[in-house]
């Protein structure tokens, strides 16, 4: 017989439990989550002006009486379940405010539209996949005796794509402050945008927000050597937002230029610090920019959207730049299984996060995230709509309404997280049918004609 694993010994002892049922309700409900919170609690709905009881729910009726939900987490690769949600949400709201529903009207199609990637700027030569490397015919070598060029074809996946051509020569101080500070370049970005968008139209800077509005969505990937670079739907409306027509002047060519002036001149500094001196930090020069237009001619809005749901799930972990979980000790770096290129940023963020002058960075905090502090998906007010509103929409759905003048008393407590080794093979079980049914769907819908983005895009 073969001999069973204590996962599988412990599978086999919530099976067995009468109560199992209703439990693999649960553990369905949270989509198979791989690490549900664990709530105590009860909540009580009554009616406001009778006091009778409309529903009453506690957890001491449940299995471990606890009720099971979601982690959240967008991680594919902390949770799989959630970031699977995460990911169909963010298209939807992505999708959303390029061709509208979603409470957003479908005029937003018709509006200036582009899909922008801004780049890091270079911080020293990298290996790159595709031709030969780096050709060169005179050869020569840099300033610690290491060959400037690199005469081979690097498969995609070879280790060497992304690391620097010599670390000695690498900026991994400028690296690390770029990441600080990418989030307030891009904040700066956008408000120059609307600045040329003004002068180039003839109108006062400061009154631009009564003629027109910028919106925009974005998304943060790493790149192989461990840079983030932005891409983001950008969108112009009139000043009321996405029920509004832009001005006569709003137009996606003069939107292009600005975006283009924008990414070559915006500029953030660092404060001064005696070991480092003040560093100007801007975007690279690999900017593009493209026109997304309403009859198809150029990038598919459905394309744009899953393109961008499919980076908000993915971490530091999965991409190789960093690691998911947070560090406190040198120790903790020095044992993360990432590259040697990615341990030096890391030992760069430590090392920096000891100068007072940037403590308001806190890069120890974020050495996980090569110093990175932003969120990966940002986006301004009125975009589109929100993953509130979307969740929303789902327990609607789900037959959790609200009832007109009703009182309800809540009360909850958070008793723990996670999975025995059992319940976490039974849980990957459910995600992984529940992932299987959805492709199935899918797949039966673009077959009838029809296609179910809530699942084939995300």
């Amino acid at each position: 017989m073969r001999h069973l694993s204590e996962a599988d010994r412990d599978a086999l002892r919530i099976a067995q439990d009468l109560r199992f049922p209703r439990w693999l309700q649960q553990i369905t409900a949270t989509g198979g989550c791989a690490h549900p919170v664990h709530l105590s609690g009860s909540t009580t709905t009554v009616d406001g002006t009778t006091g009778e009881i409309l529903h009453h729910y506690d957890t001491r009726n449940e299995p471990g009486e606890r009720l099971l939900i979601r982690c959240r987490n967008r991680r594919a690769s902390i949770c799989p379940a959630c970031s699977r949600l995460h990911a169909r949400d963010t298209f939807h709201l992505v999708r959303a405010g390029l061709i509208g529903g979603k409470n957003i009207p479908t005029t937003v199609r018709a509006r200036p539209r582009l899909f922008v990637t801004l780049t890091a700027p270079s911080f020293g030569p990298v290996h790159r996949a595709g031709l030969i490397c780096r050709p060169r015919r005179d050869g020569g070598t840099c300033e610690h005796g290491r060959p400037l060029g690199c005469p081979t074809v690097h498969a995609p996946a070879d280790p060497l794509v992304g690391q620097p051509v010599c670390p000695d020569c690498y900026d991994y101080t400028g690296h690390v402050l770029w990441h600080a500070h990418a989030s307030k370049l891009w904040d700066r970005f956008v408000i120059d945008v609307r600045r040329r968008l003004a002068s180039s139209a003839g109108v006062v800077q400061s009154r631009f927000a009564r003629h027109a509005r910028l919106s925009f969505a974005r998304i943060a990937e790493y790149q192989k050597r461990a840079a983030v670079h932005v891409h983001a739907v950008v969108r112009l409306d009139g000043p009321d937002g996405p029920t509004d027509e832009p001005p006569p002047w709003g137009t996606p060519d003069r939107l292009t230029r600005a975006v283009n002036a924008s990414a070559q001149r915006v500029t953030v500094r660092t404060p001064y610090s005696p070991a480092v001196g003040e560093v100007e930090l801007s975007w690279g020069t690999q900017a593009d920019v493209r026109v997304l237009h309403a009859d198809g001619d150029g990038p598919d809005d459905d394309a744009v959207a899953a393109y961008v749901a499919k980076y908000v799930t993915k971490g530091t972990d999965e991409t190789g730049a960093g690691t998911d979980r947070k560090v406190t000790t040198r120790d903790d770096i020095n044992t993360a299984p990432v590259s040697r290129h990615v341990r030096t940023l890391m030992h760069t963020c430590w090392r920096l996060g000891d100068l007072p002058e940037y403590e308001p960075l806190r890069l120890r905090t974020w050495t996980h995230t090569l110093g990175y502090r932003g969120h990966i998906l940002t986006k301004s007010r009125v975009y589109s709509t929100t993953y509130a509103a979307l969740r929303a929409e789902r327990a609607h759905h789900l037959g959790h309404t609200d009832i007109p003048d009703a009182i309800t008393d809540a009360y909850w407590r958070y008793v723990g997280s996670g999975h025995t080794p059992g319940a976490a093979l039974i849980a990957a079980g459910v995600a992984e049918d529940l992932a299987e049914c959805r492709r199935l769907s899918a797949e039966a819908s673009q077959q009838g004609g029809g296609v179910d983005n809530s699942s084939a895009q995300a």
